[in-house]
Parts: structure tokens; C-alpha cells; sequence
């Protein structure tokens, strides 16, 4: 059950094929050993899709992610472009009439487009260079030595290729814009019209559209980065069912073929010398450390109960007398491990609460018999306690049922210990490997963490970690640039308005009156925004569930607080606008006009 293949598909065969032959093998095997193989099969699948398709999720919402904030950049530049193009109104009629093509024009236009998108998207490059080598570093070792790919990220030929085209899209994007609505234009009534009057309520109309989408989107974004940061608290302080604080572990290896009662004489040295050491409280040995995986199982069966050949797979841990214990589990029923468990003694076991629930559901299951599916006498075991679940498994996954062996009736070269301190046991980590160093020179000692970093350094807590911070920091930048959007609008539509503003006051308008439509049209604006973002952002996260942990996507204290936030800044953005609108003197801007 630990193995995996690894093999290369002749020329013009498919995985599928491949997954065919497997299964019959499969089937025949299945025949072959019933006791072994009932219910077993065989998968193929590309190597590719092994390595990322538990990554696949943070990719494509990272990407998601990176796209709806180049959206956004877009709008906001395409805005500005848009609002030159319509002040330029009347000098382009007078180039027209003068004879300028609209090739001529639209060339103008793409210059434009193609110069900000490469200084922008060349700016970019670099940028990111310089992030990537940070987030490198910033990868915990264990994490690193496992996912050796992590080197190859960076910029590479690839990566500048995409960040061109996407440079060369959004230059499109910025140079139609301005063309397309420039086109529809009539020379002889933009030279008579002239550009201030047009371009304004040119502007209202349309800036208040590209508003809307901006908020919409940065919604979306705020949304994502709460839920996954809701999620990563929820994972992080999840339930173990054990005392990770001033609990330090280390991984050990003996080398060599040793004997069972050198490897028992192993252990309690092991336990003397690290027991010697300041501020440790107690010593323990155990085949798996907790919030590792599904792995190592047993098959079992239970004497006197209905089997149909069915494999009721539980997670086997072997551990020392005191292990259960130094992790701070609590015992609901029965007894723990004693020095008397051993080879010599009857086979005893203690179980979880998942496993007791399962098997023996309203019943005491102290003293009840566990074994594996032929009943052979020697895995016959009494069950001598139950003890409450601790999280073996990842973080993100149910606790499974598991049962727990003395490590003295059967101890392997491959072990951990957990240390339990009274003090910093970050501090303790290299007087512990070097106390375990000279024991035996044969003796590989690697892998030293506190169980706090060991919890935080698994693939679930990293996944949802880099999430946070990735989709956290693109939710910052929309939100930086969306509140700036609507700002430029309203400032704008203010500045357009400015002889309105004084016909209102002239007539008697107080300044708290102009003050107040400001706000309330920057308000509407932020409103359907919201709304809209709030919407959108739900569907978002249902195609996200797999970054979510103890969060539905319509979390409503997440959805609320989006809006309250981004609803106060929208406002503190219009403020501004609104005060310079309320000042506006109706002298001075009549006689302006």
C-alpha cells in the first residue's frame, strides 16, 4: 500500500489503454489472493497531473486571482485613456478635417496603448523576478526538500512570452477603446460642440460603468482573500486532540540490520538522555509523528462479527508507553500502554474514538478483540483503551479510525520521538540532536521541528497559507485601485460640473446640499458595485471550495465585511471630491464658464 509506479507508455498508447490493462491484471490478482486484494484496483495517470494536481486549486485561483486584478488596471488605464481621447475630442475633428486618416488615428492610438503596456508590463517582469526569489526564500526547508520543483519557478523564456501577450492584449484593449468610440464621432459637430461639455457627459455615462465593474471585481477579490484566510484560521486551530505547545519532534534512522531488543535498548537510552536534559518532562517514541496522512493501515476484522470480505481499513500507529501521553491526549475509557506490553505478553491495543464509534457503536469497547481478516491467532488484541482523537491525518481531513500498538512488540529502524519541555522547545532542538548524535554513530537523526511548525509546514496549512498571502495581496491592490477609480471619476464628473455646481448654488443650493448629491451619487455607484461583487463573489467561491476549510462560500460575516470595508472606502474616496464640489465659489465659476 506505500508503493507507486512509475512507467513511461509506449508510442500511441493512452493513458486509458494503460488504465484498461492495469484493471485486468488487476482482476485477475483479485482472484488470485481474495484475502489480500478483494476490492482492489489499479489507476493510471499522468506524471504531471500527480505532482500538481493537489496544487491545481491555489494555481487556478492564483490565476483567477492575477487576472481579475489586470482587469482592473486595464479599466482604470483604459479610463484615463478614455477621458485624454475625450478631451482631445476637438483637436481629433481638427485633424480630421485636415485630412487625417483613421488609420492614421488608430495607429496614434496603438503607439499610445503599446508604449504604457510595455513600460507597464516590463516594470512587471521584474517585479516579479524580484517577489518569486522572495517567496522562494521564504519556503520553509522541509516544504522545499520535498517539493524540489520550487527551483525551477521564476522568469524563464515561458513566462516572458505570457507576460507579452498579455502586455499586447491589454495595448489592443486600451487603443480600441478610444478608436471605437472616436469613430462614432461627427466632425462637424465635435468642432462646434467643442470637447469640455461633451467629454463630461460623455464621462458620466461611462465612467460610472467602469466604476461599477471596478468595485465588482475588487469585491470578488476582497471576498476570496477573507474566505481563505477565515479558512486558514479554521484549519491552523482546528481540533488535534493533542497539546502542540512546548512539544518538540525529531525523526530517527538506524542503519544497519539491528535486532528487536537492540532497537528496545535503543529507545530507553534514547529516552534517558533526552529525559536528562533541562526542562524536558517527558520522552516518547512512535512509528508516525500526528497531522501526516492516511497511511500505514491495517486491515482489520472483528471476531464474532458478519464479514463478506469487506477491508475496513483503520491507521496503525505504534508508540511507547508514555507517547499518548507527552502529546497531551486525553483517555476516555481503559488504560494506557505499560512496559509489560511487549512481545512476551498478550497482544493489547488502544483505539480511538472514530474506531470505536464505527466497529463498536453503543457499546463499551474496552476489553472487546480486534484482528485481521483471517482471524489469524496472533493478531488477536484486546482493546485495553480508548483515547480521543488525535489528528493523524491531514489537517484539512476527518479523523479516521486508529489503533495504537506498544512500540516495544514490534520496533523498527525508522522512528520518531516527541519531546515535551517546559520551556522554549525551539530552544531545544539542537542540544536535542546533538544529545541524540552520541548515542550511536549509526544512528540518523534529521527532521528536528516543534510540533507547531510541523503542523504549520504541511502541505494543507502551506497551501492555504500561500493562498492567504497571494490572493490577501491581490485583494489590497484592487482594493487600492478601485477606491482610486472611483475617486478619478467623481473628481472628474465634479471637475465637469463645476458651472452646474454654481447655477445650484446661486439659486440658493447649500453647501451641505452639494455635499450630500455628491456622496449620494458616489454612494449609488458603490452600491450596485457592491451588490453586484457580492453576487458574483459567491460564485467565486463555490469554485474555490477546495481552498476552503469550515467555510461555505456564502459565509455572511465574510460577504458583510467586504462591504462594510470597501463601502467606507468608497466613501472616504468620494469625500474628497465632494468637499472641493461644496467649496466651489458661484462667482468664480460662472464667470469661468
Amino acid at each position: 500500500h506505500n508503493l507507486d509506479g512509475v512507467g513511461r507508455l509506449k508510442d500511441g498508447v493512452t493513458v486509458a489503454q494503460a488504465m484498461a490493462d492495469l484493471k485486468k491484471i488487476a482482476a485477475v490478482l483479485e482472484k488470485q489472493y481474495p484475502n489480500s486484494n478483494t476490492g482492489q484496483s489499479a489507476n493510471v495517470q499522468p506524471l504531471s497531473e500527480f505532482i500538481v494536481g493537489p496544487v491545481r486549486p491555489i494555481l487556478l485561483t492564483l490565476l483567477a486571482g492575477a487576472g481579475l486584478l489586470l482587469m482592473i488596471a486595464c479599466v482604470n488605464v483604459a479610463s484615463l485613456l478614455l477621458v485624454r481621447s475625450e478631451s482631445r475630442r476637438r483637436e481629433v475633428a481638427v485633424r480630421g478635417a485636415l485630412g487625417a486618416t483613421p488609420a492614421r488615428l488608430t495607429r496614434q492610438f496603438v503607439t499610445e496603448g503599446l508604449l504604457l503596456t510595455g513600460a507597464g508590463g516590463g516594470a512587471g517582469v521584474g517585479v516579479a523576478a524580484l517577489t518569486m526569489t522572495l517567496i522562494k526564500k521564504l519556503i520553509p526547508a522541509p516544504i522545499a526538500r520535498q517539493a524540489a520543483f520550487l527551483g525551477e519557478v521564476g522568469v524563464n523564456p515561458h513566462t516572458v512570452l505570457f507576460a507579452g501577450c498579455v502586455a499586447v492584449a491589454a495595448a489592443m484593449l486600451m487603443a480600441v477603446t478610444p478608436v471605437l468610440r472616436l469613430a462614432l464621432q461627427d466632425i462637424h459637430q465635435a468642432l462646434t460642440e467643442g470637447g469640455r461639455t461633451a467629454a463630461g457627459r460623455f464621462w458620466r455615462r461611462l465612467g460610472a460603468n467602469l466604476v461599477i465593474v471596478e468595485l465588482t471585481v475588487a469585491v470578488v477579490l476582497l471576498a476570496g482573500a477573507g474566505l481563505v484566510a477565515k479558512s486558514l484560521y479554521r484549519l491552523v486551530h482546528v481540533d488535534l486532540g493533542l497539546n502542540p505547545e512546548h512539544l518538540a519532534t525529531v525523526n530517527l534512522m538506524v542503519q544497519g540490520d539491528p535486532k528487536p531488543e537492540e532497537l528496545v535498548g535503543l529507545y530507553r537510552e534514547a529516552e534517558r538522555r533526552v529525559g536528562s536534559l533541562p526542562g524536558v518532562v517527558a520522552v516518547a517514541e512512535t512509528s508516525d509523528l500526528p497531522v501526516r496522512c492516511f497511511c500505514d493501515t491495517d486491515w482489520i476484522r472483528i471476531p464474532g462479527r458478519p464479514f463478506h470480505g469487506e477491508h475496513n481499513d483503520v491507521m496503525e500507529r505504534d508508540a511507547s508507553v508514555d507517547y499518548l501521553n507527552a502529546l497531551g491526549a486525553r483517555l476516555r475509557e481503559g488504560r494506557w500502554f505499560r512496559e509489560q506490553d511487549d512481545a512476551k505478553h498478550p497482544n493489547v491495543t488502544v483505539i480511538n474514538e472514530t474506531m470505536a464509534r464505527k466497529y463498536f457503536p453503543g457499546e463499551d469497547a474496552v476489553g472487546k478483540t480486534v484482528a485481521d481478516i483471517r482471524l489469524s491467532p496472533q493478531s488477536m488484541r484486546e482493546v485495553i483503551g480508548v483515547v480521543q482523537d488525535i489528528r493523524e491525518v491531514a489537517l484539512d481531513d476527518e479523523p479516521g479510525p486508529t489503533e495504537y500498538f506498544p512500540i516495544n512488540r514490534g520496533p523498527d529502524s525508522f522512528f520518531s520521538l516527541a519531546v515535551r519541555t517546559r520551556g522554549d522547545e525551539k530552544a531545544l532542538l539542537p542540544e536535542l540532536v546533538r544529545t541524540l548524535r552520541g548515542i550511536n554513530p549509526n544512528l540518523g537523526v534529521y527532521g528536528e521541528l516543534t510540533m507547531t511548525d510541523l503542523i504549520d509546514v504541511t502541505p494543507a496549512a502551506m497551501m492555504h497559507q500561500v493562498a492567504a498571502w497571494l490572493v490577501g495581496g491581490f485583494a489590497v491592490l484592487a482594493l487600492v485601485l478601485s477606491v482610486v477609480g472611483l475617486y478619478g471619476v467623481v473628481a472628474y464628473s465634479v471637475s465637469q460640473r463645476t458651472r452646474e455646481i454654481g447655477v445650484r448654488m446661486a439659486l440658493g443650493a447649500q453647501r451641505g446640499a452639494v455635499h450630500g448629491m455628491i456622496l449620494r451619487e458616489a454612494g449609488w455607484l458603490a452600491g450596485i458595485g457592491i451588490g453586484l461583487g457580492v453576487a458574483c463573489a459567491i460564485g467565486a467561491a463555490a469554485l474555490m471550495k477546495g481552498l476552503l476549510f469550515g467555510v461555505r462560500a456564502w459565509d455572511v460575516s465574510t460577504m458583510a465585511g467586504v462591504a462594510v470595508v470597501l463601502g467606507v472606502f468608497a466613501l472616504l474616496a468620494s469625500f474628497i471630491p465632494a468637499r472641493r464640489a461644496a467649496r466651489v465659489n458661484p462667482v468664480d465659476a460662472l464667470r469661468a464658464e
